[in-house]
């Protein structure tokens, strides 16, 4: 007996379709990663009236409730309205679930929030970016840590965004312990040190990353007010010439990396191959395929660039080459 089923529509939909016929995963996505408690009932309902019990916690943290059958999705559909509602995810229609499934879930690592070393709350940049892009079709995937540390790997995404304070000196507090020294030193760039009892900071070596916050222990440094951003852009796993992202722009803002984000939409809609198997073709292969002078020009169009916001004039991407 055969199936009507439309799994086109049903990939569209965020369904994951499965090695066995008529199964799938249903799919949900939690930007940055946080969620309200409450939810985690509702994922457990659908699972054990819909699946087979159980959930699989993906790596872009999100939820994939197996063995659904996709005959039905719109009764699932249903169930997964108050998680949208609840997680404030863009709809075009209520009540039919997902309305796309290219845009990955934004990522992040758990932020401010709880992390002393966190620079920013990441789960609150990443509903935003949520928020501008999507629902879209197009293959994209962002992830967001608050330090340098990059618990949340963002430099294997499209954009990478890492959490950076301009570390705030007060000699006046300082006791020439030298804490903040030997901290950058082990765990960061070192690019600190001592002259005339006073701490140096090495401007053009500073990642920052903080380090030097988290060790002093009178409050000599403290974080800017003003929050900062690296972004790296078109990081990539997958089968053909994987690469780490590289840095674009250092010591930027929300403002800026959202508008180089959406651009990057334009971009992509202008060059894509349309022959691309699904409609999909990654942001970076564009890049490889028309310059990185080219997307640059797109990415910066209308930006208004902070003016401590250092730009790499040119990127290069190292990594493993396939061809």
């Amino acid at each position: 007996m055969g199936l009507d089923i439309n799994t086109k529509k049903a990939k569209k939909n965020a369904y994951r379709i499965s090695k066995v016929r008529g199964e799938s995963a249903a799919r949900i996505r939690v930007p940055g990663g946080c969620l309200k408690a409450e939810i985690l009932g509702m994922v457990q309902n659908i699972a054990e009236t819909y699946g087979n019990g159980i959930v699989h916690l993906t790596t872009r943290q999100g939820f994939e409730i197996e063995g659904i059958q996709l005959k039905d999705m719109d009764e699932i559909n249903e169930m997964l309205q108050p998680i949208i509602e609840l997680l404030d995810i863009n709809q075009t229609a209520p009540g039919t679930g997902y309305p796309a499934s290219g845009t990955r879930n934004i990522s992040a690592c758990i932020g401010n929030n709880v992390c002393p070393f966190a620079n920013y709350n990441t789960a609150e940049f990443a509903k935003r970016i949520e928020k501008a892009v999507f629902p879209n079709d197009l293959h994209f995937k962002i992830a967001l840590t608050g330090c340098s540390n990059d618990c949340a790997k963002a430099r294997l995404h499209d954009f990478g965004i890492i959490g950076m304070t301009m570390p705030q000196y007060h000699p006046e507090r300082c006791v020439s312990c030298q804490a903040c020294v030997k901290g950058c030193k082990s765990l960061s760039v070192n690019a600190l040190h001592m002259e005339n009892y006073k701490i140096i900071r090495d401007e053009e070596k500073c990642v920052g990353c903080g380090v030097c916050i988290t060790k002093c222990p009178t409050r000599a440094w403290t974080r800017s007010p003003k929050k900062y951003y690296k972004l790296t852009i078109m990081g990539r796993t997958g089968k053909r010439n994987p690469r780490l992202g590289e840095d674009f722009l250092i010591w930027t803002d929300e403002d800026t990396i959202v508008k180089i984000i959406l651009n990057t939409y334009r971009y992509v809609k202008e060059y894509i191959d349309p022959g691309a198997p699904g409609g999909k073709e990654h942001i970076g292969y564009i890049i490889d395929r028309t310059g990185f002078a080219e997307y640059k020009k797109w990415a910066l169009e209308g930006v208004e660039l902070l003016p401590e916001t250092k730009v790499r004039e040119c990127v290069y991407w190292s990594g493993i080459h396939f061809d």
